[in-house]
């Protein structure tokens, strides 16, 4: 027999006795198939390890036969794992005996048939069969015409079934009865990972995905329809959980209902694709309800789906509570201005009092050549552009009813926008000309955050003139290492949740007396203030601290910190504001009725609204470099000792007149509350609203305001737990900042010696800039340490580095420069403690090299040659300015001529330049 099995033909009887020989070791199958025609009944090996029996009608009950063989013998056969079946008319006890064989057997994992044919009866114990089979993985159908009774006993048995994992079914017209009969299945059945279906009718798609969608199965599904034979199917829907991803290419409306309802509860699905389905309103009206209740759908693409402008109302009405979704194209579509006035309203502010009603969205393309965007659409999009703080990319497509006007008037909104990053302008008409090229050119040189614009298939670029504003576009935009950005990519963002609201006002203005009543007020709604900001002063030393240094109290809003920082009034200061001013914060600009010190006198409108108008300006001075802030600043005016006036009399009628004009005159520039808080600083109850403005504007902006990295906000308890640990320690040098992370944060350990360490120290460093930004601590990353406690920072050390006196203690001349040496001399004389014997705080936890490098930092003094490590150092204190004194920096020789320039700031109304500003300039001239 030994020479037979090199055939290509074997005796079936033979194939039976080598069943029972564990001697035929060829005999080692992993797929076994049946087939049926009218040949002689014989066995043939197309492969190794597979083997096509083949039988005749009149010889159909010798299956039977086989299946029991293999049944009673397959252990000497473990290899047998695929089971196909093709023309095979069953019969019911052919179909017991392969129950039988797939009950002995746990190794059979796939069964195929292919242009069968059952019975009701033979369904019916096909489902027995699945019912008690707790082994095979998938079931395929093809061309077997099990229809809808086939359908029902198939989902009765995988009701019961836990381990089978794929199910096709092809061409077998199980209809929307079928459809709906295996969707109570996938409702019990949670096992199944993979679903295909080929049907005439696209309809048979609905209740399948929607139960999918409404069960939140990890079922991955495909649903072909049409006419397969023909080659005219065409795919009807697919969802793959890998990627989170739902495609609807056709469906009809009550379909497309059906499936919206059960995407309002689902979890499963993060990208939304119906483009080229046709929808409409009624639709809409059920996705609005998905909008506002689903939280975990991330991107939509409505395109070309034929929504109107009543479509598109209920789509932005949805946006309105929506707080998960990020990317929204609905292009090619035929709203008009409605449309868009609607889409792009939940995205706008049209007022200082209302807050943008969404803020989630990043992304938003809409337009098409049936889309009429219209005079109000443009008005539309234009507001959107002005007021919008959190839109990341903006596209408008293949439009013809804006001109070339429109296009410029956009890209004018386009320069004073800080969020958007990407402009698509594809395909849009009034895209041409030289004035739009100027526009777009003078938009890049004033907006640098601009990093990509799209005129693809624009008469510009089809001109060639685009060219040029591509070449611009790689200057303006950001080079980010592709590393370090690969190594951030996986943090997630949250809100971050601790807010500075900054006390700005002349000294007596009565902000420390407010500080405290606000405190109070925060205290009596039941609020706690929390002080975390502990002194590290002994009662001696506090005894002979100087007053008036930065003050810090914090409280604690449900989980939101807000902290008060009271400026003191000093405008030496005032050149580090740019350190104390992160995102997010806001500005309580407090402003006394009375002339200082007896505020016995009442100030003339004038002396008000000039006291005002300097505190706007310098607030808008030094927030400009804000730009991650992506808003305004947000400013807040509070008149104090307002219970000594009549608020009728005619003269606090025309402050409030003069308060209304600089408003408007700082409109586009800050943020400016409508209402003017009038108070008695010294009563808790007079200053409740305030107290409450406060809480509701640290929220509002705080929603406003870029996200921050989770771990931030994991990392505060830490740090406050390492300071009680360190004897309340201010500074905390990198090395204990990275064995913090070590041993507390585990996704920023180092986790093994063949690590790249570089890319754990990038989100190290990433962790803490952040924490920077949101003014929780102040880093510096290239100095190695950061800064814990603010208000000793702030109040003691930097008070002091600013009042340093270096000419009494300077032998050199006094021309602006010292050695580092010397500097370093000076500060230990200048900042020891002076109650003799007693080290000073600031001593005790900086070096004096340490210092010297700080000031570099922030600019307190600048090296004369960079490249030079022994450097002298431009210390501007040392300069002594002032009427009728000569300026002894100057070089008093013949041969010296002086020059100067003038320096005027381009809007002066609403800016200036502070004195820090002239030591920089002079330093970076050179």
């Amino acid at each position: 027999m030994a020479s037979e099995t090199n055939q290509s033909f074997i005796d079936l009887s033979w194939f039976l006795q080598s069943i029972k020989d564990p001697q035929q070791n060829f005999f080692n199958l992993q797929t076994l198939s049946f087939s049926l025609s009218g040949k002689a009944t014989h066995c043939q090996l197309p492969t190794d390890n597979s083997m096509n029996i083949n039988v005749t009608r009149d010889n159909l009950t010798s299956l039977s036969q086989i299946f029991i063989e293999l049944a009673t013998s397959l252990e000497t056969h473990t290899s047998l794992r695929n089971l196909e079946f093709e023309g095979i008319s069953w019969k019911i006890e052919i179909l017991q005996s392969l129950g039988l064989l797939l009950d002995n057997t746990s190794k059979i994992k796939h069964l195929a048939f292919r242009k069968n044919r059952f019975s009701e009866q033979c369904l019916s114990e096909l489902s027995v069969i699945l019912k008690r089979n707790s082994w095979i993985k998938e079931i395929v159908f093809l061309e077997s015409r099990i229809g809808c009774r086939g359908a029902t006993f198939l989902g009765s048995a995988l009701q019961v079934n836990d381990s089978l994992e794929e199910l096709q079914i092809w061409e077998d017209s199980i209809g929307s009865k079928g459809a709906e009969e295996l969707s109570k299945m996938i409702e019990t059945n949670s096992s199944l990972k993979l679903f295909s279906i080929f049907d005439s009718s696209p309809l048979t798609a609905t209740p399948l995905i929607s139960a999918v969608l409404g069960m939140n199965r990890e079922m991955e599904v495909h649903v072909w329809s049409g006419d397969h034979k023909r080659d005219r199917s065409s795919k009807v829907v697919e969802f793959l959980p890998e990627s989170n991803t739902l495609r609807i290419y056709q469906i009809d409306i009550s379909g497309s209902c059906r499936v919206a309802a059960a995407l309002g509860m689902n979890t499963t699905v993060r990208s939304l694709d119906m483009t080229g389905a046709k929808l409409n309103s009624r639709w809409a009206k059920e996705f609005r309800w998905v909008l506002e209740q689903n939280k975990t759908l991330r991107e939509v693409k409505l395109s070309k789906t034929g929504l109107k402008d009543k479509a598109v109302v209920y789509v932005a009405a949805g946006l309105f509570k929506n707080k998960s979704l990020q990317s929204l194209y609905v292009d090619g579509n035929r709203f008009g201005s409605v449309g868009v006035e609607d889409l792009l309203c939940p995205l706008s502010r049209f007022s200082a009092l209302q807050l943008q009603a969404n803020i989630t969205l990043k992304s938003i393309v809409f337009g098409g050549s049936r889309t009429k965007i219209g005079r109000d659409g443009l008005t539309s999009i234009l507001k959107m552009m002005e007021t919008n703080e959190t839109v990341v990319h903006l596209g408008i497509h293949d439009d013809a009813s804006m001109g070339p006007g429109d296009i410029i008037q956009i890209f004018k909104c386009l320069q004073k926008n800080a969020s958007l990053r990407r402009f698509s302008l594809q395909g849009c008409k009034g895209v041409r000309g030289d004035r739009v090229l100027e526009a777009i050119t003078e938009t890049l040189q004033i907006n640098p955050l601009i990093e990509e614009i799209d005129l693809a298939r624009t008469p510009l670029q089809d001109s060639g003139k685009a060219d040029e504003i591509y070449q611009k576009l790689g200057h303006n935009g950001r080079n980010i290492d592709e590393a370090e950005a690969d190594s951030l990519k996986d943090m997630p963002l949250t809100e971050p949740k601790s807010v500075r609201a900054f006390l700005c006002g002349q000294d007596y203005a009565g902000k420390t007396t407010l500080c405290n009543s606000i405190l109070q007020s925060f205290s009596a709604s039941g609020f706690p203030y929390v002080e975390n900001v502990k002194t590290l002063l002994n009662p001696v030393e506090q005894a002979v601290k100087t007053v008036g240094g930065m003050k810090i109290k914090t409280f604690k809003d449900e989980d939101t910190k807000i902290s008060m920082w009271n400026l003191a009034g000093q405008h030496e200061f005032y050149a580090l504001h740019d350190l104390m001013f992160p995102s997010p914060c806001l500005f309580l600009i407090v402003l006394s009725l009375f002339r200082k010190p007896s505020n016995k006198e009442p100030k003339s409108p004038a002396e008000v609204e000039e006291e005002l108008q300097y505190w706007l300006r310098f607030i808008v001075s030094n927030s400009r470099k804000a730009v991650q802030q992506c808003m305004k600043p947000n400013v807040t005016v509070v008149l104090t000792h307002s219970e000594k006036i009549n608020q009728q009399s005619e003269s606090f009628q025309a402050t409030v007149v003069s308060i209304q004009r600089l408003r408007d005159k700082f409109q586009a520039l800050v943020d400016f509350f409508p209402t003017v808080f009038t108070v008695d600083a010294r009563s808790s109850p007079s200053v409740s609203k305030l107290t409450h403005h406060i809480r509701m504007t640290s929220k509002a902006i705080l929603q406003r305001v870029p996200r921050v990295y989770q771990l931030c906000n994991d990392m505060l308890p830490l740090l406050s737990d390492w300071r009680s640990e360190n004897s309340n320690k201010p500074i905390m040098r990198w090395k204990a900042f990275g064995d913090l992370c070590q041993y507390k944060v585990p996704s920023l350990r180092i986790k093994s010696r063949n690590e790249n360490i570089e890319v754990v120290e990038t989100r190290r460093r990433a962790v803490a800039t952040c924490l920077h930004q949101i003014g929780e601590v102040i880093y510096f990353d290239d100095l190695g340490f950061l800064i814990l406690d603010l208000e000793w920072f702030c109040g003691e050390v930097l008070a002091q580095l600013i009042k340093l006196d270096v000419r009494k203690q300077s032998a050199g001349e006094r021309n602006g420069f010292v050695s580092r040496k010397e500097l370093e001399k000076i500060l230990k004389s200048s900042l020891q403690s002076p109650i003799p014997g007693m080290t000073s705080k600031v001593l005790e936890h900086f070096d004096a090299c340490d210092l010297v490098r700080m000031m570099k930092k922030v600019e307190l003094c600048y090296e004369q040659d960079p490249s030079n490590p022994d450097s002298s150092l431009l210390v501007p204190s040392i300069l002594e300015e002032g009427r009728g004194k000569t300026q002894k920096w100057q070089i008093n020789t013949q041969d010296c001529v002086y020059s100067g320039r003038h320096l005027q700031c381009d809007d002066s109304s609403h800016i200036f330049l502070t004195a820090g500003f002239f030591p920089r300039l002079q330093a970076r001239a050179q």
